[in-house]
């Protein structure tokens, strides 16, 4: 059976790092588009690029090809170049022998790989892509909604 081919936007945004922090996440599929966000009251940019993803992938009702679309280098790097299988593999140390850092979160993703056929696509942030700039709308939207709470 063909997997069905999924498009997720990402992107994580922090006020203060750590700080309040916020993720969106864009899910298109044919005509269908799905919006998601949230965030965390204190919590780093990274955390919160990681969980656009994870939330995004969580998302999906079954197994499907997904061309994720990130201005994240540390997303985008930590699984193409294999940084996170190689820092699970060394029980979650980097090759400098110091502690990986957002270990829960990068377990979580790897999961979710095993789970849908990812490619990972690298855009510049801050730079029109109308689908990055919405996940940052998104992101941005939760924490600053926090601190005028707060």
């Amino acid at each position: 059976m063909r997997k069905k081919h999924v498009y997720l936007y990402t992107d994580g945004a922090c006020s203060g790092n750590p700080g309040p922090g916020g993720y969106g996440a864009v899910l298109q599929y044919g005509e269908t588009r799905k919006e998601l966000s949230g965030g965390e009251q204190k919590t780093t940019n990274n955390r919160m690029e990681l969980m656009a993803a994870i939330v995004g992938l969580e998302a999906l009702k079954e197994p499907c090809r997904v061309t994720l679309v990130s201005d994240s280098r540390y997303l985008i790097d930590g699984m193409k170049k294999g940084w996170a299988k190689g820092w699970k593999a060394k029980g979650w140390k980097r090759s400098n022998g110091q502690p990986a850092l957002n270990p829960d979160l990068w377990e979580r993703l790897l999961q979710l790989f095993e789970i849908h056929e990812v490619e990972l696509v690298w855009v510049k942030g801050h730079a029109g892509h109308e689908e990055n700039e919405r996940c940052d709308q998104l992101a941005t939207g939760w924490y600053s909604q926090y601190n005028r709470t707060v």
